[in-house]
């Protein structure tokens, strides 16, 4: 800095002034100021930025899995939301493990960042009391934080899936599967809630046979289908719990002579082309009501932690009104 006021015939304090947008320096001034940080190659040295100010400017955002397609919009809506106040994202995942939650969120915490945004994968965070205290701002999203009380963005799991049963049902169906993901998962369990929610409404029973949560992983739920589709009173139909449930689904049940409903809780690449009926879930909306929440924290807001639920839509496209074969 003291090169470019030297080179600009300024002092520190304009200098300084042009580099973070401050009002106070005439055009002239601040044109002599940027072409001389052109001429010199300078760059504002943000680590002495922040042991001045005591913000980094950053926000961490822990996802489950970066490859899994539900969590680009979600991410992309938090980036554009700091972007606009003038603030970096730092993102990574758990890859559905507890430890490593905890070991990113921390790591992120030691790197200061202002505020961090998590969809959990475990069920206890306390370990982020210290953090709370510390003044770092956090939301959770996708699922509910454990055991600590902090803001939250959820969509509707539990109406969405019982809107989505209900919608087998009122096209005939009488045997409806539900493949999820594990139990220990708060949209897992959710979904689940509605399923049977949705069947004890209609007056039908669920056998034993027709619920499965666990891996979403292939091999999982081609056994999981396998089992629902055998016998002599197989399931007429089939929800599936997630995006990768569903993927899964379509590719089994594309080889099988007799038709069978499928409603998929989340929409997916080219469900529009293949006629998949869905429950669809806004996940950008979800990041971006999430990080403007994180926002209203670090610009001061006192208000006690929220719980906020998105609404789902369902959206028939053929897969969801075939009726029983």
């Amino acid at each position: 800095m003291k090169d470019v006021a030297a080179r600009a015939g300024v002092g520190l304090k304009t200098v300084s002034r042009v580099v973070n947008g401050e009002p106070g320096v005439t055009a002239d001034t601040e044109r002599r100021v940027q072409e001389a940080i052109e001429a010199l190659g300078f760059r504002r040295n943000d680590s002495a930025r922040v042991l001045r100010k005591g913000r980094t400017a950053s926000i961490g955002l822990v996802l489950e899995d970066l490859a899994n397609p539900f969590y680009g919009p979600l991410s992309r809506a938090v980036e554009e939301v700091a972007r606009a106040h003038g603030a970096l994202l730092i993102n990574g995942s758990s890859a559905e493990d507890p430890g490593r939650e905890q070991e990113l969120v921390l790591a992120f915490c030691a790197r200061r960042v202002d505020g961090l945004i998590v969809i959990p994968a475990g069920t206890d965070h306390r370990y982020l009391e210290p953090e709370l205290r510390a003044g770092v701002a956090t939301v959770f999203v996708d699922r509910p934080a454990g055991r600590i009380e902090v803001d939250t963005v959820l969509t509707d799991s539990f109406g969405g899936a019982r809107a989505g049963v209900a919608h087998l049902i009122a096209h005939g169906h009488r045997r409806i599967g539900f493949i999820g993901d594990q139990p220990r998962i708060h949209t897992a369990v959710e979904r689940l809630r509605g399923y049977r929610a949705a069947m004890a409404d209609a007056g039908l029973a669920v056998a034993d046979g027709w619920v499965s949560l666990g891996s979403t992983e292939p091999g999982r739920v081609r056994e999981a289908l396998a089992a629902m589709l055998a016998g002599p009173d197989p399931v007429t139909a089939l929800f599936a719990g997630n995006n990768r449930v569903t993927v899964t689904a379509v590719r089994e049940l594309a080889g099988r002579s007799r038709p069978v409903a499928l409603v998929s809780f989340d929409d997916i690449e080219l469900a529009d082309l293949l006629g998949i009926t869905v429950v669809a879930q806004d996940s950008a909306a979800l990041g971006r009501t999430a990080a403007e929440r994180l926002f209203r924290r670090l610009d001061g807001s006192g208000e006690p932690p929220a719980r906020l639920e998105l609404p789902t839509r369902l959206i028939p496209r053929g897969s969801g009104e075939l009726p029983p074969a």
